[in-house]
């Protein structure tokens, strides 16, 4: 395994592993290897892992992206959960789909796009970074922020609050039954606190919008019941699509932004006044939708050098770079 220069999850310079900030929020201070023991699933070996892990639980397969249950071991080693045992984190490898471009960097995209929105654009999400198989594949790690020491929290995602499923909705449900401006309304309907959440669901809009997170569907929102009222929870599942997807779309949602849907063919229709218009059915008031439009329009230092230090390609990087410089001054006009 090559030496690390930056921590695989805040992207700080001068660390060989997890920085100290990084192994709090992830592992509750404890000093946790970023080498996960074994090779990838999607290594071309992998017979040996299905060898050795037939006791491993998947938890789900969302379109291409294989999700594995994880926890920390008493070797303070990650490992995957055994049969009846709770994970703490969600691990994520390579995907295989050869429909994936760039597929080895999907773990260090999503890692990237997640530390943007936390550091620079003040979006609260799931603590998350990088772990290194021992054949140096990387892959995705987050910290589930619905379990707790006495169990789990409530939490139900957007599609489900609405109601939706595929025997009702169809194979796209997720996707093609609802817009931005219902989830606001769901928001509405089941948030005691609606007021300061609809302003955290409007920035994370935002931020999907200018990162070209086109896979920002219905089951990636959700609220969560960690006392005795609901929130909206973390932001989670944030990447730019535009690095792995040949037709990458504007918005994940078919409707866009507005219950009566949106007219477009081409992201150049998108524009400021759009997401005035949606901050306004939103329900916020002008002063705070200008106030974010300007912050999310920005130039932001910190974000060049967050991407500059990422695990991505240095190809990928510049089309990072490019694809966020592009979005932001859409928001200008």
């Amino acid at each position: 395994m090559r030496p690390l220069t930056v921590c695989p999850s805040t992207l700080a310079p001068g660390f060989s592993t997890f920085c100290p900030l990084a192994r709090r929020l992830l592992f509750d201070g404890k000093t946790v290897s970023h080498i996960f023991p074994g090779i990838s699933p999607a290594d071309p070996d992998h017979k040996n892992v299905q060898n050795t892990a037939q006791h491993i639980g998947r938890i789900s397969l969302s379109g291409v992206q294989p999700k594995f249950s994880a926890v920390v071991g008493e070797d303070l080693r990650l490992r995957y959960t055994r049969e009846n045992e709770r994970g703490h984190f969600i691990l994520k490898p390579q995907p295989s789909s050869y429909h994936i471009i760039n597929r080895e960097f999907c773990a260090a995209n999503e890692n990237l796009t997640m530390q943007l929105a936390s550091q620079v654009y003040r979006i609260e999400t799931a603590a998350n970074g990088l772990c290194f198989y021992e054949n140096e594949e990387a892959a995705y790690i987050t910290r589930r922020f619905d379990i707790h020491s006495g169990g789990k929290y409530m939490q139900e995602d957007f599609a489900s609050l609405m109601g939706l499923t595929k025997s009702n909705g169809g194979a796209d449900y997720k996707y093609s039954r609802a817009s931005y401006e219902d989830c606001a309304d769901v928001i509405r309907r089941h948030v005691k606190a609606y007021r300061i959440d609809l302003l955290r669901f409007f920035r994370l809009v935002l931020f999907n919008f200018i990162s070209l997170n086109d896979d920002a569907h219905l089951k990636n929102f959700s609220l969560i019941n960690n006392g005795n009222e609901y929130r909206l929870t973390p932001a989670y599942d944030l990447i730019n699509t535009s690095l792995h997807l040949v037709n990458h779309r504007i918005f994940a949602l078919d409707k866009g932004l507005f219950k009566e849907g949106m007219q477009f063919s081409d992201v150049r229709q998108v524009c400021r006044k759009d997401f005035e218009e949606f901050g306004r059915r939103t329900g916020l008031n002008d002063k705070t939708v200008q106030r974010e439009l300007d912050f999310f329009a920005a130039i932001h230092s910190e974000a060049e050098q967050i991407i500059s230090r990422s695990y991505l390609s240095e190809e990928l990087k510049e089309q990072y770079r490019n694809s966020l410089d592009y979005r932001r001054k859409m928001l200008t006009f």
